[in-house]
Parts: C-alpha cells; sequence; structure tokens
C-alpha cells in the first residue's frame, strides 16, 4: 500500500469517527495479525490480542470504567511477579494515556502493549461483566451458573416423571387384581358354578392380594410425589430458568413473532421465543469462540429443559389416563355386577367399587385436561417436518 492510499484511509476514518485499523481489517481485507505486526514495528513495542483466558488479577479490575476505558483506550491485562502492569493500548504515543492509567491504577511501573481497538471493547464486555473479585471469564461463569440451575431442575423434572411412572405401574397391577378378583367373584356368585367354588375363591383372594399390594406403592407416590408441583408451577419454573438469555444471549436481527402468531399457552412462547436466539455464531478471533459456543450450548440446553418439562407434562397426562382407566374398571364391574346379580348383600362391594371409580375418573381428568391446552400447541415434531418436507 503506497503512503497516498494510507494517508486516505487514515483522513477516511477521521472523518466517519473510526479508527484507521477498523477500516483496513474490514473494508481493506488486511489481515488482523499483520497489522498488529505491523503496529508493533511503529510503535517499537509487543502486540497483543485478546485473550479471554488470560487471568486478569481482580484488583486490577477494580475502579474500572467501562466508557473510560473505550474512550482512552487501554486496558489491564496482566500484574508480573515484580508489580508491571501490563496494559494493552491503542495508541502507545497518546500523551494523555499514562495519566489515565496512572489516575485509575496508581504509579505503576507499566508496560505498554499495543492492540486494537475492538480488543479493547472485547476486554470491557468480558471481564467487566461482574464485579472485580469474581472468577475471570465472567460471561462463561455465569453461563455455567445458568446450565447447573437448568440440568439440576431437569434432573428433578426426571425424578418427577420416575415416581409417576411407579405410580402407573402400580395401576397396571391393580386392574390386573380387581380384573382377576371380579371375575372369579362374578363366577362364584353364580349358583351353577358351585362345584368349583373353591378354584374361584382362590383366584378372588389372588386378585385381592395383587390389588393390596399394589396400593401403597401408588398411595405413598400419589402423597408425597405427585401433587407438587402442578402443571403452572412446571411452567413457571421452566420460564424461570431461561432468565439467562436476558443478560448473557445478545443475538443481533431478533424478530419475534407477530401478535396474531403468539401462542395461548406460557410453554408454546417459550419455545418459539427460544428459536430466535439458536444462531451459530463464527466469532473472530478464535479465542473468543469459547464464549459464543457457551451461548449456544446454553440454548441448547434451554431446549432441553423444555422437552424435558413437556416430557414431564406428558407424564402427568399419562397417568391421568390411567387414573381414568383405573376409574372404569372399577365401575364398570361394579356397575355390572348390580346389572347381573341386581340389589343384595353385596350391592355394598358392588357400590364401593362405582364410587371408587369415579373418584379416580374425576382425579384423572383434573391431571388430564391441562395437558390438551399444550397439546394443541406443541411446536412440529421431527417426522412432521419430515414429512412435510417431502
Amino acid at each position: 500500500m503506497t503512503p497516498e492510499a494510507l494517508a486516505a484511509i487514515v483522513q477516511e476514518a477521521i472523518d466517519r469517527r473510526l479508527q484507521p485499523t477498523t477500516l483496513l481489517h474490514y473494508e481493506h481485507h488486511i489481515p488482523r495479525d499483520l497489522l498488529l505486526k505491523t503496529l508493533a514495528e511503529y510503535y517499537h513495542c509487543s502486540a497483543i490480542e485478546y485473550d479471554e483466558r488470560l487471568p486478569i488479577a481482580p484488583e486490577l479490575l477494580s475502579n474500572l470504567a467501562s466508557e473510560q476505558l473505550l474512550k482512552n483506550g487501554w486496558f489491564p491485562v496482566i500484574k508480573n511477579d515484580d508489580g508491571t502492569i501490563v496494559v494493552a493500548v491503542r495508541d502507545p504515543h497518546d500523551p494523555a494515556l499514562l495519566p489515565s492509567i496512572q489516575a485509575t491504577l496508581g504509579s505503576g511501573p507499566y508496560e505498554f502493549r499495543v492492540t486494537l481497538q475492538e480488543d479493547i471493547q472485547w476486554y470491557v464486555q468480558d471481564f467487566l461483566h461482574a464485579k472485580p473479585g469474581k472468577l475471570i471469564g465472567t460471561e462463561r461463569t455465569g453461563l455455567a451458573y445458568w446450565r447447573n440451575t437448568m440440568g439440576q431442575w431437569r434432573t428433578l423434572l426426571a425424578c418427577y416423571r420416575t415416581d409417576m411412572a411407579k405410580a402407573r405401574t402400580a395401576l397396571t397391577m391393580t386392574r390386573s387384581g380387581l380384573s382377576l378378583a371380579a371375575i372369579a367373584f362374578a363366577l362364584l356368585r353364580s349358583n351353577e358354578l358351585s362345584a368349583t367354588a373353591p378354584l374361584f375363591l382362590l383366584l378372588v383372594i389372588s386378585g385381592t392380594l395383587l390389588s393390596v399390594a399394589s396400593l401403597p406403592i401408588y398411595l405413598q407416590v400419589r402423597r408425597f410425589r405427585l401433587k407438587p408441583p402442578g402443571h403452572q408451577t412446571l411452567v413457571e419454573v421452566t420460564s424461570a430458568t431461561l432468565l439467562f438469555l436476558e443478560n448473557f444471549h445478545f443475538p443481533e436481527g431478533i424478530v419475534l413473532p407477530k401478535k396474531e402468531e403468539t401462542k395461548a399457552t406460557q410453554l408454546a412462547r417459550l419455545g418459539d421465543f427460544l428459536a430466535n436466539y439458536c444462531t451459530i455464531l463464527s466469532p473472530y478471533p478464535g479465542s473468543q469462540e469459547r464464549t459464543h459456543l457457551a451461548r449456544e450450548r446454553n440454548v441448547l440446553a434451554a431446549q432441553r429443559t423444555i422437552a424435558a418439562c413437556y416430557r414431564t407434562i406428558y407424564a402427568r397426562a399419562r397417568t391421568g389416563l390411567a387414573f381414568i382407566r383405573t376409574g372404569v374398571s372399577f365401575m364398570s364391574f361394579g356397575i355390572g355386577f348390580i346389572t347381573y346379580y341386581g340389589l343384595g348383600l353385596n350391592t355394598i362391594f358392588d357400590g364401593t367399587l362405582i364410587v371408587s371409580g369415579l373418584l379416580m375418573i374425576i382425579d384423572g381428568t383434573l391431571w388430564y385436561m391441562p395437558f390438551r391446552k399444550e397439546q394443541a400447541e406443541l411446536p412440529p415434531t421431527r417426522s412432521a417436518l419430515l414429512a412435510a418436507g417431502n
């Protein structure tokens, strides 16, 4: 590049209130490493590039003002064992640079290393997100905290689903025992089969024992596990675990769904909103890639959290359907006995079956109905998308 061309670029940068290196890199495609090498030769000092892995001492981050650092073009990056503070600076020859640094960090000594303005911006963004004294790479630390939070909630949701699976298994055993006992009891009440009464009495006892053995499992889970949390609590806590999007993820060009396209349920709206953040970025330089990948991991973790909430709601619906099936079985046997054998001493047993079945149907319906709203707003499944593509 000729001196005239370089002078024209410098003048253009002044007119546009930009750094000359910004124009050289982004509009004239000069590589960053060549720019840093050239600046180091010009200022007769070492160059330094932004690296989020630098172990910046917490005491260097105290009393730093982001606006002042960006305006004056410097950031402290290293404190050597002899007390020398290495400062990344935009222009080592700036006469106002040393007084500005000394006013903030003290008398020194200092070692200047030239860097680009955007590197200083990245240092400010990464290391000043939290108060001094926190771990370095504060954004990644915060993202890791939220990933752990979502992981703990997903683990708890998995425990609830396991409890509900135990309850459904117990209900299946109850229905099986009831069916065996009811069929044998019906045959036992028939006068025509009195010769085989001992066999049917044994089947009644076996079915009753099977039902009784499974009921404690169901009642224990029903009492201590299945009641909390409710459907709305599941959705609200899942929404709370996604608050990291407001503080740690800043995608550009987000287009929120139009008002008429807004889903009816909160969980469905979360799924639609999260889709706006699912963008694989191509950061530059490569040392900044870990932060962007950490953001992407958090978005993927958020997707898994929403999916876990959906699975838990599905598990609640399946458990409600198990209640309904068991209640229908109880009522069917009770109504069938009364219809076939008429009223009598055994009607007390038949009525107990009908009332128990009705209560279980009501309970199961209360568990199942919230799922109907969520089902109408479910995002398309992979198979549906493939079918649409074909």
